[in-house]
């Protein structure tokens, strides 16, 4: 029993299965944790929006684009960013689209995202902004829940480490570093982004409550925090990568993305220092909606009636004329 308990203490196990079979279909593990990390920031991204006067469920019209225009950008992202895994002499090309292998990348999603989002956002009727603010600390529990998927996978570790809490890879696995000896442990580097990423969540919603983070500020302090993690964490991972001047193409994204995260704080403190009144864009609230519904119903009345008269008008001269005529 003792021998468990330090056995246990000394490193973090690895999964023995990432999917089990339901008659015909095979659900994977990594799916679930990104499907649950969806409908979490769905949720509370809804609660966030209707605490702000939105309507209830609004939330859905947005992700109805945000979502799968995010993934397609993700799996595409990674690809291109990958391109000596799915492009070369007899490759399977039908493996670029195998979601459920892993390589959907952060940044690609966010890429694709934010176009659905902007998308989704114009036709709801919602400020883009507004809606990027809301979802902001639901993005971070959604990439905590995903970075959960990884570890299922057994991929995307860092490197060697003596520490506790290694993680056990087995030498069967083919990401693990020809050379290393069985029993070498890794840096998990799924439980480091999870644990900064729920800290971010901390971060946002303490902030946006004494700063009153709106008009896309508190978006843009969740890309400085993300990127800020990402840029530190990806220096560490083992997995192969493209570089750009020596650097992981990942660690550029973090990067960008802490940079795009201070030019919105900035520019939008600017544009927008007083208090976001609605989370609508002009005319498209419910109470606007509705308030106009009358005015364009007496103006029809009134028009028709206009009409009307016209056209009775024109007949009364038409008949006038033509007993003239007899």
């Amino acid at each position: 029993m003792l021998n468990l308990l330090t056995h246990l203490h000394a490193s973090i196990p690895s999964p023995t299965w990432s999917y089990f079979d339901l008659g015909p279909l095979r659900i994977h593990a990594y799916a679930l944790c990104i499907l649950l990390g969806i409908v979490v920031a769905t949720v509370w991204t809804n609660r966030r929006l209707v605490a702000r006067g939105a309507e209830n469920w609004i939330v859905l019209d947005v992700i109805l684009f945000a979502i799968p225009i995010g993934i397609v950008g993700a799996r595409i992202y990674h690809v291109l960013t990958h391109p000596g895994d799915y492009f070369y002499e007899g490759a399977d090309l039908w493996r670029t689209l195998y979601i459920w292998e892993g390589g959907n990348a952060i940044f690609g999603s966010l890429l694709g995202g934010a176009v659905g989002a902007l998308i989704g956002a114009r036709f709801a009727g919602l400020k883009f902004w507004s809606f990027a603010d809301a979802v902001a600390p639901g993005l971070l529990v959604a990439q905590a829940l995903g970075r959960l998927g990884n570890w299922f996978n057994n991929e995307l570790f860092g490197l060697p480490t003596t520490l506790p809490w290694g993680l056990e890879i087995q030498p069967s696995n083919p990401a693990f570093p020809v050379g290393l000896p069985a029993g070498t442990l890794f840096h998990p580097t799924f439980l480091y982004e999870m644990i900064w990423n729920l800290l971010g969540v901390v971060a946002i919603v303490v902030l946006e409550r004494r700063l009153s983070l709106r008009w896309g500020r508190a978006f843009g302090l969740y890309l400085i925090w993300y990127g800020v993690g990402r840029s530190i964490f990806e220096t560490i991972r083992i997995d192969p990568s493209g570089t750009l001047f020596g650097v992981r193409t990942n660690v550029w994204g973090a990067l960008i993305a802490v940079l795009i995260g201070i030019i919105i704080i900035v520019v939008q403190g600017r544009r927008h220092p007083g208090a976001e009144e609605s989370v609508y864009l002009a005319g498209r609230s419910p109470a606007e909606r509705k308030d106009s519904k009358p005015l364009d119903s007496k103006r029809a009345t009134e028009s028709n009636g206009k009409g009307a008269t016209v056209a009775r008008k024109v007949k009364s001269e038409k008949s006038a004329t033509s007993r003239l005529k007899k």
